[in-house]
């Protein structure tokens, strides 16, 4: 099993920065990719960044060139790095771990809430 907890949601205006940190414990050795989610209330869980085992990263369209996903597999943690913040961007954000390549993976965190104030 793997336990995933995420740190660092908050409340920041728009145009602002945040960097979200999930730390994971357990059977680390198992986790493969990795990535972030988020939803919005009334809107399905979408994935905002991933990252393979080697540090190959993908970006949703709507955060490219915003946000950027890293990862250390010595601390076993993986972060995003979120700026120039809008309003859409509130949501709840979730870590994700899979034991293979793909995602999403059966693991996940208790999510951080992220709220940008126009």
């Amino acid at each position: 099993q793997v336990q995933l907890v995420e740190s660092g949601g908050g409340l920041v205006q728009a145009g602002g920065s945040l960097r979200l940190s999930c730390a994971a414990s357990g059977s680390t050795a198992s986790i493969n990719a990795m990535g972030w989610y988020r939803q919005a209330p009334g809107k399905q869980r979408e994935l905002v960044a991933r990252i393979s085992s080697v540090g190959m990263t993908n970006h949703a369209e709507s955060v490219k060139g915003r946000f950027t996903i890293s990862r250390d597999n010595a601390k076993n943690t993986v972060h995003l790095q979120m700026n120039s913040l809008k309003p859409e961007d509130t949501a709840v954000y979730y870590c994700n771990a899979a034991t293979t390549s793909f995602l999403p993976g059966n693991y996940w965190g208790q999510g951080t809430q992220v709220t940008v104030s126009s």
